[in-house]
């Protein structure tokens, strides 16, 4: 608990930023989509570079001493909150000067606080990955993280719209404090000194296979997820037209769902391991899309449904990814060492989802003819395809090669091992 709590900030604050922003300056501000999906791409793309360096400086922190990255992760806290307050209210100045000027703002406070929330969140899951475990304790411990995760955006999802933006910061800068105290008094991992090659290409997690194939099916699989995420609030606002006040209820469900599921697909993982577990995950979200592609104006209470069942889905997603990563660092004989180096590059590609999400998935909306507030046929049509069938295209793939590239592969590994 102690050590999952300072999960729920840190996914308290992505509900803006990833979610609510694009939409906000969209709606707020007039931001052109096309130019705003520019400035999201290139902004997440620089964290996105920054984060398997950020990785390797927290491997350096975990050698000095846990004071050291408590140090680094409480100042980089500091700077995220008053980020969050910046992009969401920018000053007078910035807002009168023109689109261009507010946009340029907003890509440039949006760099700064990807990467103070890189560092807090990269080191945090280096933390969890070195107390180790067996299959079942290593999911356990990433639940916990995730669960806790999962509360903080049920509460992002209703503050804004029940209490306003400003609340919201307010009630993140205290959750985050609260997270960050709690998270220094947890169970520490073992102490490790790193080995004196460890920064060395050679020993870069791109340079193991095993790590490349996991990251392949992670990165189709959040792309698959990223894209509804960014186009969510224009499916509901444009596509079923809901009213305002029922847009926090969509969100609340399907958040509330996925930490519920969580202990269910824990529960699944002595049967079928981890990776089958993801795939049922997987397959469930590709039936339920589907069935998104039906709705239309109106479609409220159904759409509650599809964001019950997606998110029991995404309870996969969030706690055996990690998991599993966190094994792989154990066969690969770098526990200890180089959890920082791998999860770096493990956020690099979660970064590179959500800017490619946000960065091709809008323009290409503005390029068929979709604008925020389209009633005409046809954009609502290109706006269905783009939220509901591509997901469910990218999650196929990604399904297939979690069989092709981590299952199969086991199963051989398995088959040839001297204790079978």
């Amino acid at each position: 608990m102690r050590y999952g709590l300072l999960g729920l900030p840190l996914a308290f604050v992505a509900l803006p930023l990833y979610v609510i922003l694009p939409n906000h300056y969209a709606r707020a501000f007039g931001a052109p989509l096309a130019l705003l999906g520019a400035v999201l791409l290139a902004a997440r793309l620089v964290d996105a570079v920054l984060d398997p360096w950020i990785g390797r400086w927290c491997d350096r922190l975990f050698a000095r001493s846990v004071r050291a990255v408590m140090t680094a992760t409480g100042t980089a806290a500091v700077v995220l909150a008053l980020g969050l307050w910046g992009l969401l209210f920018p000053p007078a100045a910035m807002r009168e000067a023109g689109v261009a000027t507010l946009l340029t703002w907003m890509g440039l406070l949006l760099a700064i606080s990807y990467t103070a929330f890189s560092v807090v969140s990269v080191a945090h899951q280096s933390w969890g990955a070195r107390l180790g475990g067996n299959e079942v304790q290593r999911s356990r411990v990433v639940a916990w993280r995730e669960g806790l995760a999962l509360l903080g955006v049920l509460i992002a999802a209703v503050l804004p719209g029940t209490l306003g933006l400003g609340a919201t910061v307010w009630a993140f800068a205290a959750l985050l404090s609260i997270g960050w105290w709690a998270w220094g008094r947890s169970a520490r991992p073992a102490a490790h000194r790193p080995q004196g090659a460890a920064d060395g290409w050679h020993s870069s997690p791109l340079r193991q296979p095993a790590f490349l194939r996991l990251l392949a099916v992670f990165v189709l699989n959040g792309t698959a997820s990223a894209v509804p995420a960014t186009l969510v609030l224009f499916f509901v606002q444009d596509r079923l037209q809901a009213a305002p006040a029922i847009e926090p209820a969509f969100l609340a469900t399907y958040f509330l769902c996925a930490a519920l599921s969580m202990p269910l697909w824990v529960r699944l993982v002595p049967r079928l391991g981890l990776a089958r577990t993801w795939l049922a995950g997987m397959g469930l979200s590709v039936a339920v899309f589907i069935w998104a592609a039906t709705l239309g104006t109106g479609d409220v209470w159904p759409f509650l449904v599809v964001c019950a069942l997606s998110g029991i889905a995404l309870g996969t997603d969030l706690s055996l990814p990690g998991a599993m990563l966190a094994g792989l660092v154990g066969q690969l004989g770098a526990r200890g060492q180089r959890e920082g180096a791998y999860f770096g590059w493990w956020n690099f590609a979660t970064k590179l989802n959500l800017a490619l999400a946000a960065g091709l998935a809008l323009p290409l909306l503005a390029l068929f003819g979709y604008v925020p507030g389209a009633r005409d046929p046809a954009a609502l049509q290109t706006l269905t395809i783009a939220y509901c069938l591509l997901p469910c295209v990218l999650k196929l793939l990604a399904a297939a090669a979690l069989q092709t590239l981590v299952i199969r592969p086991a199963q051989r590994a398995a088959l040839l091992s001297p204790t079978h």
